[in-house]
């Protein structure tokens, strides 16, 4: 006999999510060197164990005006009759994914000390 578990997880706003999507972006394609759109958002909900899950909605429409402002760039292949488009950091965009990280990282900073936060066991004081 099997017993089916649903694990229950908790999701993040969009609106905390749209907060930080070119971040997310920029430190993938950093680290990955080159990614499509469903890769992107099958490793964030991976790396997040699904708290995080981008949608089609917000992915495209943020990596195409990222292209726009010359952070990414793109590369076609084509796998049988399918094409599949494959994003990139610029240099430009390597720039802006270390401004972005940082400041980041100081936001969640300035919110610890804000929230009055304990990080050691993540309760609130």
């Amino acid at each position: 006999m099997f017993v089916e578990v649903k694990i229950k997880t908790m999701l993040y706003s969009s609106e905390l999510i749209k907060g930080t999507l070119r971040t997310i972006i920029l430190k993938l394609l950093c680290d990955q060197q080159k990614m499509y759109g469903y890769e992107i958002t099958q490793t964030v909900k991976d790396l997040t164990q699904g708290r995080i899950q981008l949608t089609e909605g917000a992915l495209y429409p943020t990596l195409h005006a990222m292209e726009s402002e010359g952070l990414l760039t793109t590369e076609v292949e084509y796998i049988g009759k399918r094409v599949r488009k494959y994003y990139s950091v610029s240099k430009q965009g390597k720039a802006k994914a270390g401004e972005k990280i940082n400041e980041f990282a100081e936001f969640m900073e300035t919110m610890r000390v804000l929230l009055n936060l304990d990080l050691g066991t993540l309760k609130v004081q």
